[in-house]
């Protein structure tokens, strides 16, 4: 898992809301109806974002310092960690009883999908 952490700024609508842009990633832009729901929002769209960077195999650029960013008025600059899960499939070989392949092939279940699940399931991760 890759950690990636931006300075996002966070400017406060009039409405209550806030519009957050991350000044190193130009286009990645999100909202939240609250402070809370913003700070959810920019997480999730830093992910996004730097997901769809690595997956097109594009430069992931480098996070400014937070000394060398302005703001206007009211603004405010937070620190922003995403960690980037690697989703490619890999191959493994998996050994079970016969009569266990027997029964997954009657069934008509996916080996690896319940594999996955299980292995979800006991390291609680979603």
């Amino acid at each position: 898992m890759a950690e990636y952490v931006y300075p996002a700024v966070f400017h406060p609508n009039d409405d209550g809301s806030f519009t957050i842009t991350y000044p190193d990633l130009p286009g990645c832009v999100s909202e939240g109806k609250s402070l809370g729901n913003a700070m959810y929002m920019a997480q999730s769209a830093l992910t996004q974002w730097i997901e769809y960077l690595t997956d097109k195999k594009q430069d992931v650029p480098m996070a400014s310092g937070l000394g060398s960013l302005e703001t206007e008025p009211g603004e405010f600059v937070n620190l922003i960690r995403a960690d980037i899960k690697d989703g490619r499939a890999v191959k493994r070989t998996v050994s079970i009883p016969k009569w266990m392949d027997d029964k997954v092939a009657e069934t008509g279940l996916s080996l690896s999908r319940v594999l996955q699940d299980a292995l979800k399931e006991r390291l609680n991760v979603g």
